[in-house]
C-alpha cells in the first residue's frame, strides 16, 4: 500500500461497482441478488422440508466442530493475543478515521452500542443457565470435574467466564478494527472485502469480495434469525411463567411481530436517533437488574462469586484453551467448539457495526474497550445471576435445586423468584429481552444494509425497513412452518459457516496488521 492508495482505489472500485439504482435503491447486484436467492432456498426449503434440513445442516455442523476443534481453538487463542499485542504495540496509537478524527458518539453511548449488540442478549439468556448446566452435569463438565461439588461450581462460573470473555470479544475486536481502519483510514466501502485489499489487492472488488459479502450476509442474517426465534422463546416461556399466557407458537410469532415493528421505528429513525437510544435504554435497564440482584439478594455470596468467577478464569483459561488430550469430549465439542464458531459466524454482523460507530478512537482506546472493559463486566453479571443460582442450588432452594435445569429460558425466572420483588424484575427481565433484541434487528439491518449497498454508510432508508423485516418474517415463517427442527436447522446453517470465517478471520489479522504497519511508517514519515 501507499499514500496513494485511496485515489487508487477510488478509481478501482468505482469502476467496477456494479450497482443499479432501481426505484430509489442502491444495490450492489451480485451481492443482493445472490444473497437473496440463497435465503429464499434455504427457507423454502427448511419450511417444506424441516427434519432433513435440520439433519443435512446439523451433520455439518456437528462435522466442523468434531473435526476442526482444533482450528477453532487455536485461532482463537491466536485473536487473543493479537488484541492484547495492538494494546502494547506503537500502533495503538493510530487514531481511527486520521488524526483529527473525533468520536462520534460519548464514551458512554459508544460503549451501550458495541455491547447490545455485541452480547448483551445472550447474558440474559445464559447468565444462569449456562454454570446450573456446567454444576449440574446438564451436558457434560467443564475438564471433567466432579458435577454438584464446590470444586464444581468454582469451574462452572470460571469456564462460563471462559466463553464469555475475552476470546468472544477478541474475535468481535479483530474484525471491527480492520473494517473501521480500512473504511476510515483509507477510505473504502465499510464492507468485508475492503480488509482484504492487502492480500488480494484490487481483485476485492471482483467475484473474490463477492464471496466474502455474501458470507458475510447469510451469517448475519441466520444468526439474527436465529436469535429472534430463541429470543421469542424466552419471553413467551417468561410471559407463560409470569401470568400464565400461552407460551405457544402464536405468543412466539406475536413477540416476532412486536419486536420488528419497533425495530422498523428504529430503523426509519438512524443510528443516532434509533440505536443509540435503545442502547443507552438498555443500558440503564440491565444496570438496574443487575444492581438489584446483588444488593436485593445474597450481597455478600455475590461479591464472593465476583472473586471465585475471575480467579476461577484466570487459572483455567490456558487448559480450557487447549484442544488437545481432552478428557471432556462431550462438553467441549457441545459447549466451547460451538461457541467459538457461533462468536465467529457472528463476527461479521458485530464487528462492522462496532466498526460503524467507533470513528475517532484509537486502536489502544479502541481494543480496551471493545476486549477489556466488557470481560470486566461480565465477570460481574455472571457472578451476579450464575452466582446466585448455583447459591440456591447449594442451599437445597428453589425449582433449579429440586427439578434442575429442565428449561434452559425458565432458568432466570426461576433465579428471582427468590429475591425481593420476583414479578417485577421478572418484567424487567423480559422487556430487557425484547430491547435487546430490537436493538440486534435494527444494528443487524444496518449492517447487512452497507453490505449489500456495497459499502455506503447513507444508503435508502427503504433498503434497511427491507432487511428489518426479512429478519422478522424469516424467523417467524420457520417457527410457524417448522417449529423447533427448523429453528435448530437456521442455528445449525450459522455455525457451519463459522468454519470458513475462521479462515476469513485469520486472513483479517494480517491484513491488518500490514496496514496499521503501513499507516505508522507513513505518520513517522510525515506523511500523514
Amino acid at each position: 500500500m501507499s499514500e496513494s492508495l485511496k485515489d487508487e482505489y477510488s478509481t478501482d472500485y468505482q469502476a467496477g461497482q456494479d450497482n443499479i439504482t432501481p426505484l430509489g435503491l442502491d444495490l450492489h447486484k451480485s451481492v443482493f441478488f445472490i444473497t437473496a436467492a440463497l435465503i429464499i432456498f434455504f427457507v423454502v426449503g427448511t419450511l417444506i422440508f424441516p427434519e432433513v434440513s435440520n439433519s443435512l445442516l446439523s451433520g455439518a455442523k456437528n462435522g466442523a466442530i468434531a473435526h476442526f476443534d482444533w482450528l477453532f481453538l487455536i485461532s482463537g487463542n491466536i485473536f487473543v493475543i493479537f488484541c492484547l499485542a495492538l494494546i502494547f504495540m506503537p500502533v495503538g496509537k493510530i487514531r481511527i478515521g486520521g488524526k483529527d478524527a473525533v468520536p462520534e458518539f460519548s464514551t458512554l453511548s459508544w460503549f451501550a452500542m458495541l455491547f447490545a449488540a455485541g452480547m448483551g442478549i445472550g447474558l440474559m439468556f445464559w447468565g444462569v443457565a449456562e454454570p446450573v448446566a456446567y454444576y449440574t452435569d446438564w451436558y457434560g463438565t467443564p475438564l471433567g470435574v466432579e458435577p454438584n461439588t464446590p470444586e464444581g461450581a468454582n469451574l462452572a462460573l470460571g469456564a462460563t467466564m471462559y466463553h464469555w470473555g475475552l476470546h468472544p470479544w477478541a474475535i468481535y475486536a479483530i474484525v471491527a478494527l480492520s473494517l473501521s481502519f480500512f473504511a476510515f483510514n483509507k477510505g473504502m466501502p465499510l464492507t468485508l472485502r475492503s480488509a482484504f485489499f492487502p492480500i488480494f489487492g484490487d481483485r476485492v472488488w471482483g467475484w473474490i469480495g463477492d464471496v466474502i459479502d455474501i458470507l458475510a450476509v447469510l451469517a448475519t442474517i441466520f444468526g439474527l434469525a436465529t436469535s429472534l426465534g430463541l429470543g421469542a422463546q424466552q419471553a413467551a416461556a417468561g410471559l407463560n411463567y409470569l401470568f400464565g399466557i400461552d407460551g405457544g407458537t402464536a405468543t412466539q410469532i406475536a413477540i416476532i411481530v412486536g419486536v420488528t415493528c419497533v425495530a422498523l421505528v428504529s430503523v426509519v429513525r438512524g443510528l443516532e436517533g434509533g440505536v443509540r437510544v435503545l442502547s443507552n435504554i438498555n443500558m440503564f435497564l440491565a444496570a438496574a437488574l443487575l444492581l438489584f440482584v446483588i444488593f436485593a439478594g445474597h450481597t455478600v455470596g455475590v461479591f464472593q462469586a465476583m472473586w471465585t468467577t475471575a480467579s476461577s478464569y484466570v487459572a483455567n483459561i490456558i487448559p480450557l484453551s487447549n484442544p488437545f488430550g481432552r478428557e471432556d469430549e462431550t462438553w467441549f465439542h457441545g459447549w466451547t467448539v460451538f461457541y467459538w464458531a457461533w462468536w465467529i459466524s457472528w463476527s461479521p454482523f458485530v464487528g462492522m457495526f462496532i466498526a460503524r460507530v467507533s470513528k475517532g478512537r484509537t486502536v489502544r482506546e479502541f481494543i480496551t474497550a471493545v476486549l477489556i472493559v466488557p470481560t470486566v463486566i461480565t465477570v460481574v453479571w455472571m457472578s451476579a445471576f450464575g452466582g446466585s443460582a448455583l447459591e440456591q442450588i447449594q442451599g437445597g432452594v428453589g425449582a433449579l435445586a429440586s427439578d434442575g435445569l429442565t428449561d434452559v429460558s425458565l432458568a432466570m425466572f426461576q433465579m428471582f423468584e427468590y429475591i425481593p420483588l420476583t414479578a417485577v424484575i421478572s418484567f424487567i427481565g423480559i422487556v430487557l429481552v425484547l430491547v435487546f433484541f430490537v436493538t440486534s434487528s435494527d444494528s443487524g439491518s444496518l449492517v447487512i444494509d452497507s453490505i449489500t449497498a456495497g459499502g455506503k454508510l447513507d444508503a435508502p432508508t427503504q433498503q434497511r425497513v427491507f432487511w428489518a423485516v426479512m429478519e422478522g418474517a424469516i424467523a417467524a415463517a420457520l417457527i410457524f412452518g417448522g417449529g423447533a427442527d427448523a429453528l435448530k436447522a437456521l442455528q445449525a446453517g450459522a455455525v457451519s459457516v463459522g468454519l470458513p470465517f475462521t479462515f476469513v478471520l485469520l486472513v483479517m489479522c494480517y491484513g491488518l496488521f500490514k496496514g496499521l504497519n503501513n499507516e505508522r511508517a507513513l505518520i513517522n514519515a510525515g506523511m500523514k
